[in-house]
Protein backbone atom coordinates (compact mmCIF):
# COMPACT_ATOMS: atom_id res chain seq x y z
CA UNK A 1 0.00 0.00 0.00
CA UNK A 2 1.46 3.66 -0.78
CA UNK A 3 1.00 5.53 1.87
CA UNK A 4 1.20 8.76 0.41
CA UNK A 5 -0.96 8.08 -2.21
CA UNK A 6 -3.76 6.65 0.10
CA UNK A 7 -3.63 10.20 1.56
CA UNK A 8 -4.36 11.80 -1.22
CA UNK A 9 -6.93 9.39 -2.18
CA UNK A 10 -8.95 10.52 1.04
CA UNK A 11 -8.32 14.00 0.60
CA UNK A 12 -9.76 13.51 -2.73
CA UNK A 13 -12.55 11.68 -0.92
CA UNK A 14 -12.81 14.80 1.16
CA UNK A 15 -13.56 17.17 -1.36
CA UNK A 16 -16.26 14.59 -3.07
CA UNK A 17 -17.07 11.99 -0.91
CA UNK A 18 -19.80 10.55 -3.98
CA UNK A 19 -16.76 10.30 -6.18
CA UNK A 20 -17.29 6.47 -7.16
CA UNK A 21 -13.68 6.05 -8.43
CA UNK A 22 -12.01 7.76 -5.83
CA UNK A 23 -13.70 4.98 -3.45
CA UNK A 24 -12.68 2.72 -5.64
CA UNK A 25 -8.89 3.87 -5.81
CA UNK A 26 -9.26 3.53 -1.72
CA UNK A 27 -11.34 -0.16 -1.80
CA UNK A 28 -7.94 -1.00 -4.28
CA UNK A 29 -5.16 0.81 -2.13
CA UNK A 30 -6.24 -1.35 0.81
CA UNK A 31 -7.04 -4.35 -0.81
CA UNK A 32 -4.36 -6.33 0.56
CA UNK A 33 -2.92 -5.44 3.71
CA UNK A 34 -6.33 -4.05 5.43
CA UNK A 35 -9.05 -6.18 3.72
CA UNK A 36 -11.42 -5.43 5.83
CA UNK A 37 -11.21 -1.71 5.27
CA UNK A 38 -11.32 -2.72 1.87
CA UNK A 39 -14.36 -4.42 1.89
CA UNK A 40 -15.86 -1.74 3.28
CA UNK A 41 -15.53 0.46 0.66
CA UNK A 42 -16.04 -1.38 -1.83
CA UNK A 43 -19.61 -2.33 -0.46
CA UNK A 44 -19.58 1.76 0.04
CA UNK A 45 -20.03 1.17 -3.70
CA UNK A 46 -21.98 -1.65 -4.36
CA UNK A 47 -24.63 0.10 -2.09
CA UNK A 48 -24.14 4.02 -3.40
CA UNK A 49 -22.70 3.55 -7.01
CA UNK A 50 -24.89 0.05 -8.00
CA UNK A 51 -24.09 0.81 -11.39
CA UNK A 52 -20.02 1.32 -11.32
CA UNK A 53 -18.83 -1.87 -12.75
CA UNK A 54 -15.07 -2.09 -12.30
CA UNK A 55 -16.39 -2.67 -8.37
CA UNK A 56 -18.13 -5.73 -9.13
CA UNK A 57 -14.90 -7.99 -10.47
CA UNK A 58 -12.78 -7.00 -7.51
CA UNK A 59 -15.30 -7.11 -4.30
CA UNK A 60 -16.22 -10.69 -6.27
CA UNK A 61 -12.32 -11.67 -5.70
CA UNK A 62 -12.16 -10.16 -2.17
CA UNK A 63 -15.51 -12.35 -1.12
CA UNK A 64 -13.32 -15.48 -2.53
CA UNK A 65 -10.62 -14.51 -0.84
CA UNK A 66 -12.59 -14.22 2.16
CA UNK A 67 -14.61 -17.38 1.54
CA UNK A 68 -17.80 -15.76 1.22
CA UNK A 69 -18.57 -18.10 -2.11
CA UNK A 70 -21.90 -17.11 -2.18
CA UNK A 71 -21.30 -13.63 -1.73
CA UNK A 72 -19.00 -13.88 -4.56
CA UNK A 73 -21.37 -15.88 -6.85
CA UNK A 74 -24.04 -13.08 -6.42
CA UNK A 75 -21.56 -10.15 -6.83
CA UNK A 76 -20.34 -11.48 -9.94
CA UNK A 77 -23.87 -12.69 -11.23
CA UNK A 78 -24.72 -9.05 -10.59
CA UNK A 79 -21.55 -7.80 -12.70
CA UNK A 80 -22.51 -9.70 -15.31
CA UNK A 81 -26.34 -8.67 -15.82
CA UNK A 82 -24.74 -4.95 -15.15
CA UNK A 83 -22.25 -5.30 -18.20
CA UNK A 84 -24.75 -6.76 -20.46
CA UNK A 85 -27.21 -3.73 -19.36
CA UNK A 86 -24.11 -1.75 -20.23
CA UNK A 87 -23.01 -3.39 -23.44
CA UNK A 88 -19.51 -3.81 -21.94
CA UNK A 89 -18.66 -6.84 -23.74
CA UNK A 90 -14.72 -6.89 -21.98
CA UNK A 91 -15.79 -6.48 -18.98
CA UNK A 92 -18.52 -9.37 -19.39
CA UNK A 93 -15.56 -11.41 -20.13
CA UNK A 94 -13.75 -10.72 -17.85
CA UNK A 95 -16.68 -11.32 -15.21
CA UNK A 96 -17.99 -14.79 -17.10
CA UNK A 97 -14.63 -16.00 -17.31
CA UNK A 98 -13.81 -15.44 -13.15
CA UNK A 99 -17.76 -16.74 -12.31
CA UNK A 100 -16.79 -20.12 -13.98
CA UNK A 101 -13.53 -20.40 -12.94
CA UNK A 102 -15.60 -19.86 -9.54
CA UNK A 103 -17.82 -22.37 -10.12
CA UNK A 104 -15.04 -25.10 -12.04
CA UNK A 105 -13.55 -24.86 -8.42
CA UNK A 106 -16.34 -25.40 -6.22
CA UNK A 107 -17.07 -28.62 -8.36
CA UNK A 108 -13.64 -30.03 -8.07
Amino acid sequence: MNSSRLNQLLDFLKEDPNDPFTIYAIATEYRFEEIEKSRMYYEQLLMNHPDYLPTYYHVAQLYQQLELTELAKQTFEKGIELAKKQENSLSLRELQNAYNELLFEEDE
